[in-house]
């Protein structure tokens, strides 16, 4: 969206109006990824706070004002990931259910427990192509690695999601 290339624009050179402007834009997916790995608003609205002080720093950084959802959401992903190591807690479920188009809570149970038992990367990448609707070109800039890599890691990530699934319903044969 060009209005939002020109915002980025503005923020990287300086416009604290641009930078609020964004952050204002994608709080709320800001807020909900946090949210999907911490499961506490109090978290949660902490992680929204240091990730949007980090994005301030370091907003000259960013190369390509085309990628400034991805970068930002980067570093959500980032910040969360560094906070459950530090606690220790592995218990997150990185997927904002809300998102999947189904009435059936149950479907909704299964596919929640089974993303929770996928590695982080297998998780990441489902949540970036899948939940923030990312292309694979966004990935894998995002990752810093080649769009195949990118295609296969994905394509791996959703075979291990339906052989959890399938484990999970007893048709491992299937």
């Amino acid at each position: 969206m060009p209005n939002d290339i020109q915002t980025v624009q503005e923020a990287i050179r300086g416009s604290d109006e641009a930078f609020l402007e964004l952050m204002k834009r994608y709080k709320t997916e800001l807020y909900k990824t946090a949210l999907a790995y911490f499961k506490n608003e109090n978290d949660a609205i902490e992680a929204v706070q240091e990730v949007t002080f980090r994005a301030y720093r370091k907003i000259k950084t960013l190369k390509e004002p085309a990628y400034f959802k991805t970068w930002i959401i980067r570093i959500m992903i980032n910040y969360c990931n560094d906070q459950l190591r530090k606690k220790k807690r592995f218990t997150s479920k990185p997927v904002e259910m809300e998102t999947i188009q189904t009435n059936d809570s149950h479907i909704k149970m299964e596919l929640e427990d089974a993303m929770q038992l996928l590695d982080d990367r297998s998780r990441e990448l489902l949540m970036l192509k899948y939940f923030h609707e990312l292309k694979i070109k966004e990935i894998a800039q995002v990752l810093k690695r080649p769009e195949g890599t990118i295609k296969t890691w994905l394509n791996k990530a959703l075979q291990s999601l339906k052989q959890v699934l399938d484990e999970k319903e007893g048709n491992a044969d299937v």
